[in-house]
């Protein structure tokens, strides 16, 4: 690609170089970068040594660079251009502030360069989930916590944040629960001080500043640290990296909350296993028994079924007053006290008498102002934004900053911000929440949770979709709905969902045994007719190089991943299935600036097995899509049971031009070249076989173009279609 080849015109649409439309559509890689190589399951029941986190290593995380290439090319298999590359805040700086691990980076630019070789475009992700690793998610590094003042090893006995490894037996992790952490007391400690501890905690102040700058400014050092070094060191951003995207999922913790003693009444925050209120959280945290509420999900959403007590007997999840401070290099303020609960020295309640003083605490602005998800992203998000806007644009000014607000809620007003520019993209989250809590796909009824949560519907029941042309366009017209609240919030600029996707752990797994994969087949369509429709950039979640039907992702019991290592399996192999992954005649090595390649073999010569076994619903995933569009895009969609793709563009002429319209064909679903069906209103078309792109020569106006493939794809006779159907 030239420098910097994708532009924004007037509309929003991005444009390359030869002014045509690009449609962006990848998957992130890789689920496995948020753990480190010592611990890179959250099923290992956690040792003394889970704690020892200054000295891990994300090196050859999610895999290595000699098995690169075989998931680059699986990858690119499924017809994908785009490539969210995941890391962690502590992957960058797990040693102790300022401490950079070059290794990683090393690594990360080595890694970065081979899938520049393989032609996707990359935006890069400082992910986390729930703060850290160590409140039960991923993220930023142990010494985050200890700076809150914050002891990690507490939090299993007071439930400020449930971890699956500190679970008694992590093979019994509640599945999706590990959500359930924004409302416990780790992350809402962290997300309050990170977002809002200049107002809602001033007395903690840690090297002279508040803990809110000082965490905001480390993370956003140890960024650009990174970044200068790619920036620096390579050409990358001239040729695949587009852009870098804000820290992923942003939480609000107790920012907004009415009353600390009472749940929240909207449909923020998921409730499910024990569910204390702050103030309950509160006392835990100190070590005071407490009978809470339990709540399951039902078919509606969260419902409270009972009460249980936690008793923390006397543990305290605040640092000792002994605490040795100085390990870490950082001058606490004799004003915050190790030892006692940071909200009781702030008085939002008594720890003599435990009374609230204050429940509406978290409720106003400094001018009193009431709280809400829109004000909080006007206000406190915004605060972060301006300070990630300049921090970037001090690298570079031509990248894409991709903003990405806290998860379903409506975006900022950037229209007249200072912080803003036509390479800003819009990068919303967006998942199906029946499917995901639930595990189960229906065909018969889903509900419109967007429209719940934006107060369209007195009541969840009213918000039901019954059938399933009303439930594929209940998805479709949710993530449409998103788009155009970030054209009206943000402005004309592209919406990129960087997370949508489907589980594959479908039914308690049934498809792993049966080899019935139709429900992930057919809520993954959906999900794509659903993007397809609303026309949004998109990059699926996720590709996991070590799932496995056992653990899923190896995270918290996710299994998301459109590739799994595959099963054991009394099937008939192909003769070449010993070769796996690579064929005989395939070499490695490494050249002198360590970027790996295949020598002596082309794309062809890969051994087949190798590039298509694990591959997952790979009949709803392979989908067709315009690359580039000479013109602008009207409407575009794949309709897996007929086989059928369909694009319509408002063309400009290139029947005299260099350049085409590029539409890939996966393999998967056009698995023949002489059984493409191609009908076109005008112009002529040519198929490359290799790349798998058909590129489309048209006169101006609208111009349509189909494809069907006429092969039958699911020969029962077939050994090949029977083992895809069941791999994995």
């Amino acid at each position: 690609m030239p420098e910097y080849s994708l532009e924004v015109d007037y509309s929003g649409t991005l444009r390359d170089s030869h002014n045509r439309a690009i449609l962006l559509r990848g998957i992130n890689l890789d689920g496995g970068g948020k753990a480190p190589i010592q611990f890179p399951s959250t099923f290992e029941q956690a040792t003394d040594e889970f704690y020892d986190a200054d000295n891990v290593s994300f090196v050859n995380r999610p895999f290595t660079l000699e098995d690169a290439p075989v998931h680059l090319q699986r990858i690119k298999n499924f017809g994908f251009n785009t490539i969210r590359y995941l890391f962690t805040w502590e992957a960058l700086e797990h040693a102790g502030p300022g401490k950079y691990d070059n290794d990683f980076i090393d690594f990360s630019i080595k890694l970065l360069n081979l899938i520049d070789s393989y032609g996707f475009y990359v935006f890069l992700d400082p992910h986390q989930d729930t703060w850290s690793r160590f409140s039960g998610g991923s993220g930023a590094p142990l010494w985050t916590l200890y700076a809150m003042g914050l002891n990690p090893r507490a939090f299993k006995q007071t439930e400020a944040a449930l971890v699956q490894p500190l679970y008694d037996k992590p093979a019994t992790f509640p599945k999706m629960i590990w959500p359930t952490n924004y409302n416990r007391l780790a992350c809402q400690v962290a997300f309050t001080l990170f977002t809002a501890g200049t107002q809602f905690a001033p007395k903690a102040i840690i090297d002279g500043v508040n803990i809110q700058e000082y965490l905001q400014d480390k993370m956003l050092a140890a960024l650009s640290y990174f970044y200068r070094r790619i920036f620096n060191e390579t050409d990358l951003a001239n040729r695949t990296i587009i852009g870098v995207e804000s820290f992923n999922e942003l939480n609000h913790g107790l920012v907004g909350y009415e009353d600390i003693e009472k749940l929240p009444q909207d449909n923020s925050g998921l409730k499910l296993g024990t569910t204390p209120t702050p103030f309950q959280a509160m006392l835990l945290g100190v070590g005071i028994k407490q009978e809470v509420d339990v709540y399951e999900f039902k078919s509606l959403g969260p419902t409270k079924t009972g009460t249980t007590v936690v008793d923390p007997k006397g543990v305290s999840v605040w640092l000792p007053p002994d605490y040795d401070d100085t390990k870490y290099g950082w001058h606490r303020d004799p004003g915050w006290k190790l030892g006692r609960c940071i909200w009781a020295q702030h008085g939002v309640w008594d720890d003599k008498t435990n009374t609230v003083l204050k429940p509406d605490y978290f409720k106003y602005t400094d001018q009193g102002q009431p709280i809400d998800l829109e004000l909080f992203n006007n206000t406190y998000f915004m605060s972060f934004w301006n300070k990630y806007y300049m921090g970037m644009r001090e690298i570079d000014r031509k990248m894409f900053l991709l903003c990405q607000p806290p998860v379903m809620t409506i975006p900022p007003n950037l229209h007249e911000s200072a912080f803003m520019d036509q390479r800003v993209i819009y990068s919303p989250h967006y998942y199906d929440g029946l499917t995901l809590i639930n595990k189960h796909w229906s065909k018969w009824w889903n509900v419109d949770v967007l429209g719940v949560l934006r107060g369209r519907y007195s009541s969840p029941a009213f918000a039901i979709k019954i059938g399933e042309t009303a439930i594929r366009n209940c998805l479709r017209d949710q993530l449409t709905e998103m788009k155009k609240e970030g054209l009206a919030h943000i402005g004309r600029v592209p919406c990129l969902m960087s997370e949508t996707g489907m589980p594959f752990d479908l039914n308690n797994k049934e498809a792993y045994n049966s080899g019935d994969y139709t429900s992930q087949i057919d809520s993954w369509d959906a999900l794509g007719y659903a993007l397809e429709g609303s026309q949004i950039h998109h990059t699926l979640w996720t590709y996991c190089a070590n799932n496995s039907h056992k653990h899923g992702d190896f995270w918290n019991g996710e299994d998301f991943s459109i590739y799994c290592k595959g099963g054991n399996y009394d099937l008939d192999m192909p003769a070449d299935y010993g070769a796996y992954p690579m064929s005989n005649s395939s070499t490695m090595s490494v050249d002198s600036s360590s970027q790996l390649t295949l020598e002596s073999v082309g794309t062809k010569e890969l051994a087949k097995w190798g590039l298509t076994h694990g591959s997952r619903a790979e009949p709803a995933l392979a989908r067709p899509f315009p690359l580039a569009i000479v013109g602008s895009l009207v409407s575009y969609g794949f309709d897996l049971k007929k086989a059928v793709f369909s694009l319509t563009i408002n063309a400009e002429s290139s029947i005299d031009g260099e350049v085409g319209t590029l539409v890939v064909l996966p393999e998967y679903n056009f698995p023949i070249e002489e059984d493409l069906k191609i009908e076109l209103t005008s112009g002529s078309w040519e198929f490359d076989s290799d790349t798998r792109i058909l590129t489309w020569w048209h006169e101006s106006g609208e111009q349509s173009l189909t494809v069907k493939s006429l092969t039958k794809r699911n020969d029962s006779n077939s050994w090949f279609w029977n083992l895809m159907n069941v791999c994995c």
